[in-house]
């Protein structure tokens, strides 16, 4: 069974893009082994602590390393993705060994899935520049089949979010494709 680490893109608990991560681990139960990404005592990139990685940097390097894939949900802040989300990336994509600068980081060929909620351009900034970050950095991000999500009225309103049917749907192909895309 495939490994898939999800990665929240924002911080707050009642967070729609968590909702929608919880769909999705629905729709891989049986098919995927999936596990939520913890990053949250990861700090802000610094090479003054570098090397050796804090403890919190070498377990989400660890975790990325051990999934067959990773699938980020995230808001759109700005027409782009959230600094703290960016962090990780950033300590992601550093060396792993401070002599070998050269060696290939747990970014590279990694496959990657995006999906985001958030207004009614439905995350498509995010996602852009998300697509452009992780493509430079050498991983596989599946263009193809990710989703974008414009949130309805009440989630604004009252802080429910109300997904249609074919919102759904777009979430179960994207899930599908996404498996098909790690046998690749």
């Amino acid at each position: 069974m495939k490994k898939i680490l999800f990665v929240i893109g924002s911080l707050r608990k009642q967070s729609f893009n968590r909702e929608v991560s919880e769909l999705a681990k629905g729709l891989l139960q049986h098919k995927a082994e999936v596990t939520e990404l913890n990053y949250s005592d990861v700090p802000m990139m610094n090479q003054d602590i570098e090397f050796p990685a804090p403890k919190a940097v070498a377990d989400v390097r660890r975790a990325v390393g051990e999934a067959d894939g990773v699938w980020i949900f995230s808001p759109e802040y700005n027409y782009s993705y959230p600094g703290h989300l960016k962090n990780l990336i950033d300590w992601l994509s550093r060396p792993v060994d401070p002599v070998d600068r050269t060696a290939p980081t747990v970014l590279v060929g990694k496959k990657f899935t995006l999906t985001g909620a958030g207004g009614k351009l439905a995350t498509a900034g995010c996602r852009k520049q998300l697509t452009t970050l992780l493509t430079v950095l050498k991983a596989d991000v599946m263009v193809e089949g990710q989703t974008g999500i414009a949130l309805n009225l009440e989630a604004w309103t009252e802080g429910r979010m109300i997904l249609t049917e074919e919102q759904k749907a777009l979430l179960a192909q994207q899930a599908s494709k996404f498996l098909e895309f790690l046998d690749k």
